[in-house]
C-alpha cells in the first residue's frame, strides 16, 4: 500500500517545531522506523509531518548526578556504543540489542520508541523498571513526568497537545537484567522482562503482557523466587495474541523471572 498524501516540514529549531506542531493534523517524525510503516499501511494519516531529526537540543547523552539524561533523538545504535550508558544504565544497552535489526537501530530513536508506547517495545518497560523521568517540552516550558504515569494505554501517553518529548532521565542502579523471548531474533517479543535492583529493592517490569508496560509490584517485593513466581500471577493478566494464550504468556513471564532472579538478588 502507499501512504496517504501529507505535507512535510523540517524544523530548523525547537521554536519552529512548536509553531508547526500546533497546526491541525501535525505529527512528529523522528527516526520514522515505526511511523513510516504505519503510514504505508494507512494506520496513520497525518496532514503534516514535522521532521525534527536535525534539532541539536534533542540529541546527546549527558551524565547527571545520579544517572543519565538521554536526548530523544539518540538512536538505538548510538545508545549501544555509549560508554556512559554502559556504566550508568546498562539495562538500556542490554535492551537495545533486542531491537529489530541493525538497519532499524541505526535510524530508530529512543524518544520515538517512548512516544509511540508500543506495549511490545523494549524501552518503555526499561523506563518503568528504572523509574525514569520523561522530559516533555512546550513553548511555555518543560514538564517532567514519571514513567509510571507516562504510559496511559495502547499507544497512548501523557504527551499533551503542543508538547514534544525531549529526553529521558535514568537513575543509576547497582544491578540490571533484560531478557525477552521472541519467535526469531528481531521479531516483536512474546514476553520481555526489564529488572533492576539496588539497596532499596527490586523493580521488575514486563513488556508484551498488556496495553502498556506492566510493573510487577508484588513479585518485585517478594523475598524468594518461589514467592515471586506465586505473586506474579497477581501482577500480570497477560493478553492473548494471535499465537499465544494468556496462560502461555504468564508461563513465559515466570520463566524469565526465574532466569533473572539471581542477578537481581542481593549479593551475599
Amino acid at each position: 500500500m502507499k501512504a496517504p498524501s501529507f505535507a512535510y516540514a523540517k524544523a530548523k529549531s525547537l521554536a519552529e517545531a512548536f509553531e508547526l506542531i500546533e497546526r491541525p493534523g501535525a505529527r512528529i517524525l523522528a527516526g520514522g522506523q515505526s511511523l513510516i510503516p504505519s503510514l504505508n499501511m494507512r494506520l496513520a494519516s497525518p496532514e503534516l509531518l514535522i521532521d525534527i531529526t536535525g534539532l541539536k537540543d534533542l540529541q546527546g547523552i549527558d551524565r547527571r548526578p545520579g544517572g543519565l539524561r538521554i536526548g530523544a533523538l539518540v538512536t538505538h545504535a548510538q545508545l549501544q556504543r555509549s560508554d556512559a550508558v554502559d556504566q550508568h544504565a546498562p539495562l538500556l544497552l542490554q535492551a537495545a540489542a533486542h531491537i529489530a535489526h541493525p538497519a532499524i537501530r541505526n535510524r530508530g530513536t529512543m524518544g520515538g520508541s517512548l512516544a509511540l508506547a508500543d506495549p511490545a517495545a523494549e524501552y518503555p518497560a526499561c523506563a518503568l523498571a528504572l523509574n525514569a523521568t520523561i522530559v516533555l517540552v512546550h513553548r511555555r516550558g518543560e514538564r517532567r513526568v514519571p514513567a509510571a504515569k507516562f504510559f496511559k494505554g495502547l499507544f497512548e501517553t501523557d504527551i499533551r497537545p503542543g508538547e514534544i518529548l525531549a529526553a529521558a532521565e535514568f537513575p543509576k542502579v547497582e544491578r540490571s537484567v533484560f531478557l525477552e523471548l521472541a519467535r526469531r531474533h528481531g521479531d516483536y517479543a512474546i514476553v520481555g522482562l526489564a529488572g533492576v535492583a539496588d539497596a532499596s529493592g527490586r523493580r521488575i517490569a514486563y513488556l508484551g503482557v498488556g496495553a502498556t508496560p506492566v510493573f510487577a509490584e508484588q513479585a518485585s517485593r517478594a523475598v524468594s523466587l518461589n514467592a515471586a513466581l506465586e505473586l506474579l500471577g497477581r501482577d500480570l493478566q497477560p493478553q492473548a495474541d494471535l499465537y499465544n494464550s494468556s496462560a502461555t504468556k504468564l508461563h513465559l513471564a515466570k520463566v524469565l523471572l526465574s532466569r533473572a532472579w539471581t542477578t537481581l538478588s542481593k549479593p551475599h
